[in-house]
């Protein structure tokens, strides 16, 4: 049985897969203008045999510039909770050299997302998958 994670990819060579074993993480980062940590967890599950990933819930810490959270939001100890859900298509994380990299929390803690694919400063896919190597 294949295992299950997200396929990383920089959009400029997309053929270069990097597999990460991942059915939950959080992705983590500082918004550029604001300075204000923002963070997203998701999961991935199967959905009719085909690997989805999901955003659970979500926590930034203050608004503005663009990071308002929606109308649902709680705000909790100085951070804005809120749920999600939906299944998500590919994720477009734009890395650049100006701004830190996206940190990737598991349970073994959290390291920037070059721990796994270093950054060509633009675009990075990520998408749920079964691991390529199991094929």
């Amino acid at each position: 049985m294949s295992v299950l994670g997200v396929c990383l990819a920089l959009l400029s060579a997309p053929a270069e897969v990097v597999f990460v074993p991942a059915q939950r993480f959080t992705l983590a980062w500082t918004h550029s203008i604001e300075k204000t940590r923002w963070e997203e967890d998701y999961t991935v599950d199967l959905d009719a045999g085909t690997p989805r990933l999901r955003a659970s819930s979500a926590r930034v810490r203050g608004s503005g510039a663009g990071m308002e959270p929606p109308p649902d939001a709680v705000l909790r100890d100085g951070w804005y909770e809120y749920q999600a859900g939906q299944p998500l298509a590919p994720l477009r994380l734009t890395r650049s050299a100006f701004t830190p990299d996206y940190d990737w929390c598991a349970a073994a803690g959290c390291r920037p997302l070059a721990a796994w694919l270093p950054s060509d400063g633009g675009v990075t896919l990520l998408h749920a998958c079964r691991d390529p190597a199991a094929r």
